[in-house]
């Protein structure tokens, strides 16, 4: 049993000294026009969802549906959002900000978001999304704020 357990030990030691050299090297991109591995998929994906999933809101858009609400998000959304998720007045096209972010953006008047669970896409907005240009709003706008975004192009 000692021997195992040596041997678990050096293993891990091992695998510890060889992550180490391999993120040293400069094997692992770092920069963002570098097509992702697999793996950085599998565990950024993975672990999103998993935080997501346990996170994020339940119920229903708190912000009435009213012509004040729709053009506050409106507004908003032009101010923060389209420099890089585009603009919905039917110009679909990438902006300069976005072709060169990693991981891309989704172009909201394109791709869209809406199969998303609206609790989800408030809970990226809220919170940000490590590993990427998307910011967290927590202490730059109310929640109310980034609910009438989501009533006016959710």
């Amino acid at each position: 049993m000692r021997g195992f357990i040596i041997g678990i030990v050096a293993l891990a030691i091992i695998g510890a000294i060889g992550g180490y050299t391999i993120l040293k090297s400069g094997l692992i991109p770092a920069n963002a026009d570098a097509t992702p591995s697999a793996l950085e998929q599998w565990v950024a994906q993975t672990s999103l969802d998993a935080t997501i999933s346990r996170e994020a809101p339940k119920g229903p858009n708190p912000v009435k549906l009213t012509d004040v609400n729709l053009i506050k998000g409106i507004h908003l959304y032009t101010k923060n959002c389209a420099i890089c998720h585009g603009d919905y007045r039917g110009d679909a096209s990438e902006t300069p900000i976005a072709k060169g972010q990693y991981i891309k953006p989704p172009q909201l008047a394109t791709d869209g978001v809406e199969d998303d669970p609206m609790g989800f896409t408030f809970w990226k907005v809220k919170h940000g999304m490590r590993w990427t240009a998307m910011p967290a709003w927590t202490d730059r706008s109310p929640d109310m704020d980034i609910s009438a975004v989501f009533e006016a192009y959710g």
